[in-house]
């Protein structure tokens, strides 16, 4: 009887071992799921912040604008185009 006790004493200790253990990996991946959830919505804001940048360089009027003032380009005047047609 010493002996069936004493085992079921031993367990009891390996199954409460096992809830703190599993437990305490379970706070372990809540919080570093909890992390990684922030550290999305830190990118995503920076994704959103990045796209609105990106608009802004890239809007026409701010490209014209580099192309004139930067490189000199102008548009050329009606007798320097020279429109060539296919053969299909």
């Amino acid at each position: 009887m010493v002996r069936l006790e004493a085992m079921l004493i031993v367990l009891v200790v390996v199954s409460a071992l096992s809830v703190v253990t599993a437990q305490h990996q379970s706070r372990q991946r809540f919080v570093a799921l909890e992390r990684e959830q922030a550290r999305m919505q830190q990118l995503e804001v920076e994704y959103g912040q990045l796209q609105l940048e990106q608009s802004t360089w890239a809007t026409h009027a701010r490209v014209e604008k580099l192309a004139r003032e930067r490189l000199g380009m102008r548009p050329p005047v009606p007798g320097q185009t020279v429109v060539l047609e296919s053969g299909l």
